[in-house]
């Protein structure tokens, strides 16, 4: 069911810049970046899991110790 939004100027120019073919829809960009972001958030997931199991592994408590913060 569609529905309309409002949104401000500025943000109105960055859709138009991201459009990736001139006819794209608001939509269109907004569902792309959606899915670009849960792709992003599932990967990095997996990496900093990956990396919390290294041995080069060093918590932001080691960091802050290690530099007296």
């Amino acid at each position: 069911m569609p529905t309309t939004i409002q949104i401000s100027d500025k943000v109105k120019t960055v859709l138009d810049r991201m459009k990736m073919i001139e006819r794209e829809t608001y939509n269109e960009i907004i569902e792309r970046m959606i899915e670009d972001d849960l792709e992003i958030n599932e990967k990095t997931k997996k990496e900093l899991e990956e990396r919390r199991k290294s041995k080069e592994f060093i918590s932001h408590e080691d960091v802050k110790k290690r530099y007296g913060l």
